[in-house]
């Protein structure tokens, strides 16, 4: 621990780096040793509020994660006793941390959180709860920001991550890999989970727990792989992820305006990121099984190209996303058709694919507003395209993005 100690402001930044480098790894560690996520995740939490509270006076640790390791060992392992299940797993869980706290924290602990979220896509929990339940328990998403990023009401989606967490500690349910062959319906989970909270971090661009977020995404993304290699559809995220990510540094001016993806400066783009997305596309295309997240990942990797071309090959793109909608549609995949439509002088057509979704499912999804909004103009309907674009306005959490879309108002 160290001797100075620290105001409350750099504790509390100790703090969320700490628990943004360590929550999901030291959760599933957890998890594995006790067999309750729910007492992992309530050890992690009494952790981090102890670190609030005896950071400031005692001075930040010279290892945080450790620090945390030592009290959340310690609370599982009272749990454990009030509850009268003091098992040999508890007695490992205080030796094998004991040991860490003398031991550099990466090599101390197996990163488990791969086999915490195919644990928590188990076919036994509830189809609906399985991306949610990783979304928590793996990258520490409260069920407030769960339920707004699933249209259900964060009481809702408290209750049924509660259910969950206890029907796979009554279960009896481990932290244990199975084979490939054996993953089936849990990987589509897994990496919508991986993708969810990528989003997450991407919406929430100019903070900077969200960019945490992303980054934590991307190593996931490249966790799945490395374990799964010949998955292609993991390939296919780990692409559209790294497409997306490199573009990070462009999207904003340096007094923080956003800028669109056409005007974007490539020269701003992280060549090696792009380079990342490309071979795991190419990888990816060799299985001939073209998923979803492949299909995206290829028109981000045309929209890459122009790093090269200087050009954006929009036919190309307006076929993926033709595809995309033919075979995986989503409110998302029709969005990005429309918009291709108007890419190509074909406004009314994008309009009338707009017109397509239901009213009510649109009616406060800030894409939709926009590239209506966009589309309308294009089409010299400048009245409704205002409409709209008051609507992607209102609708707007991304101050960069309001500033923009208010700076286009005519």
């Amino acid at each position: 621990m160290s001797s100075e100690r620290s105001g409350p402001a750099a504790a509390a930044r100790a703090v969320e780096l700490a628990a943004r480098d360590s929550y999901g790894r030291l959760v599933a560690w957890l998890t594995s040793r006790c067999g309750d996520i729910a007492m992992a995740e309530d050890a992690m939490a009494d952790a981090l509020e102890r670190a609030l509270l005896t950071w400031p006076e005692q001075g930040i640790p010279a290892r945080p994660e450790t620090w945390l390791l030592t009290t959340a060992r310690r609370r599982v392992i009272d749990g454990a006793r009030r509850k009268e299940t003091r098992t040999r797993a508890v007695d490992r869980l205080r030796v094998e941390a004991e040991e860490a706290v003398n031991t550099p924290f990466r090599r101390a602990l197996p990163d488990r959180r791969l086999e915490l979220m195919v644990l928590c896509a188990h076919p036994d929990i509830g189809v609906g709860v399985r991306t949610p339940l990783i979304l928590q328990t793996v990258l520490g998403l409260d069920a407030k920001r769960i339920g707004e990023a699933f249209l259900v009401a964060p009481a809702t989606m408290g209750q049924r991550l509660v259910r969950a967490k206890r029907q796979i500690r009554d279960m009896g349910l481990s932290l244990e890999l199975p084979e490939p062959s054996d993953l089936g319906e849990r990987l589509p989970h897994v990496l919508e989970a991986i993708y969810a909270a990528y989003g997450t971090g991407w919406d929430g661009a100019m903070d900077e727990g969200a960019r945490g977020l992303s980054e934590e995404a991307l190593w996931l993304a490249r966790l799945v792989v490395h374990a799964l290699p010949e998955e292609p559809e993991a390939l296919g995220l780990l692409a559209l992820i790294s497409f997306a990510e490199s573009r990070r540094a462009a999207r904003r001016t340096p007094g923080g305006l956003f800028i669109p993806l056409d005007e974007q400066d490539t020269a701003l783009w992280d060549h090696d990121l792009m380079l990342e997305g490309e071979k795991a596309v190419w990888i990816a295309a060799k299985y001939t099984n073209p998923g979803r997240f492949q299909i995206e990942a290829s028109i981000q990797s045309v929209h890459a190209h122009r790093a090269r071309s200087g050009r954006t090959d929009w036919p190309a793109i307006h076929r993926m996303y033709a595809t995309l909608t033919r075979f995986y549609p989503s409110i998302g995949a029709t969005i990005g058709y429309a918009a291709s439509f108007g890419s190509l002088d074909r406004v009314h057509d994008g309009l009338a694919v707009l017109d397509g979704l239901s009213a009510e499912k649109v009616a406060r999804h800030q894409p939709y507003w926009a590239v209506r909004a966009h589309l309308l103009r294009r089409a010299g309907d400048v009245a409704a395209a205002d409409i709209a674009l008051e609507r992607a306005i209102g609708l707007s959490e991304d101050p960069a993005v309001r500033a923009w879309l208010l700076a286009s108002r005519t």
